[in-house]
């Protein structure tokens, strides 16, 4: 019996539980998921600051000025970014003062040098110029305590130099899972060697471990087993003692040489997912051995691409702490499709805009084994189950690939 695709990425997520958070270092937390909520711990500018290169004044002494009558001011002071004025300015003062440098005491404007003529000593201002003028207040960009960045948000370099602008030097994130990778096999060849007309060149592992890196993970084996019982146990014990999540391809049907499942099962392994209503991608399974959570992926490589997005890479993100959201679409059809009435159907496509309301959405060539399916495309059409046939300019959900939200979830 067939598990449906929304029940089983549910019941999927049982297999692993969050990581616990740990504080690293900034730059080692890039690409990471945020363990808690960032609040402001101090104000930006933490004091007003001038927003130009110019002359600090008193703006009520500017009143009228021109350039063929400029107020002259003397000059009593030159404050630098990250010096502190050496003296509050009078009535007829002024101080050269740079972008970012602290305002002085008694002035409350900020006069562009363009707008001035310097000379021995003193400054001839040539506009007039409001209070408050190129002047960034305190908490212009940020207050103290205001929130800034929730939980599950992913760690880029913006992000990084918002931490260290407030002294942060660590922060909060869950640890990224273990990965181990195993292919199976009688048919693969290692890529590099010759290979005959009948046999295989091995893929999955490059493409199994490229995505799980994506999601966030740390792969730390590659391995290929031949289809035999005993090399397949040795190789499933070593992998899943030194990983969070196991993940295999190959050997997940019902054939002679489907022995996976099978030698999971025997060493232990309770199922909590054993078959898909999902094409292609419908023989995987996801199950739990000891505290390593094992995902069993089909070994042709569209169908083991489709399954990791819908089964494994959840379990990854989990793991870090969140989940993903992403954008779903209406479109159209660009042509019709039949289907299996009791499966949903995850077909690449890209998206074409014209002017008549609706996307039009341009399915790619798919099945199991097609390798080039996923390059260039920018989501799912989503045929759901219920239904055997599409027309063209049917509508459908189309499932995006970019911009997704990530969301906490509970430990």
């Amino acid at each position: 019996m067939l598990t449906p695709l929304a029940t089983a990425r549910k019941v999927a997520l049982d297999a692993l539980r969050p990581a616990p958070p740990e504080p690293v270092p900034l730059l080692e937390a890039l690409g990471r998921f945020l363990a808690r909520d960032v609040v402001a711990s101090r104000s930006l500018p933490g004091c007003p600051v001038s927003a130009m290169d110019g002359y600090a004044v008193l703006a009520e002494e500017t009143a009228g000025a021109t350039r063929d009558r400029p107020t002259r001011l003397r000059v009593v002071d030159t404050v630098y970014a990250g010096h502190l004025p050496s003296r509050p300015l009078r009535l007829g003062e002024a101080s050269r003062i740079f972008t970012g440098a602290p305002l002085p005491e008694g002035a409350n404007a900020v006069v562009r040098q363009e707008a001035t003529v310097p000379g021995q000593g003193f400054v001839d201002v040539c506009v007039s110029v409001p209070p408050h003028k190129d002047i960034r207040s305190v908490g212009e960009d940020l207050h103290i305590g205001t929130p800034l960045l929730r939980a599950g948000q992913r760690v880029d370099a913006s992000v990084l130099g918002v931490l260290a602008s407030l002294g942060d030097t660590h922060v909060f994130v869950r640890p990224p899972p273990r990965v181990a990778v195993l292919a199976t096999g009688d048919e693969l060849v290692s890529p590099g060697e010759s290979a005959l007309p009948h046999q295989v060149y091995e893929s999955n592992l490059v493409l199994i471990a490229a995505l799980a890196r994506e999601a966030g993970a740390q792969v730390v084996a590659l391995e290929r087993a031949r289809d035999e019982d005993a090399e397949l146990r040795a190789v499933l014990k070593r992998l899943v003692d030194g990983a969070e999540v196991l993940i295999t391809t190959g050997g997940a049907s019902v054939g002679e040489k489907d022995r996976v499942k099978r030698v999971l099962a025997e060493l232990g392994a309770s199922f909590l997912v054993d078959g898909v209503a999902l094409k292609p991608g419908k023989p995987v399974a996801v199950a739990r051995l000891g505290t390593t959570a094992i995902v069993v992926l089909p070994g042709t490589p569209g169908a083991a691409t489709v399954a990791f997005d819908q089964l494994a890479r959840p379990l990854l993100l989990r793991y870090q702490g969140v989940s993903e959201e992403r954008q779903r679409v209406r479109v159209r059809l660009e042509e019709g499709r039949d289907k299996q009435a009791g499966l949903t159907y995850l077909i690449s496509a890209t998206l074409e805009t014209r002017g008549d309301g609706l996307p039009w959405a341009r399915m790619r060539q798919q099945g199991g084994g097609h390798m080039l399916q996923n390059i260039g495309a920018e989501g799912h059409v989503v045929l759901p189950p219920g239904r055997a046939d599409f027309a063209p300019g049917d509508e459908v959900d189309f499932e995006r690939f970019d911009r997704p939200r990530f969301l906490p979830v509970e430990p």
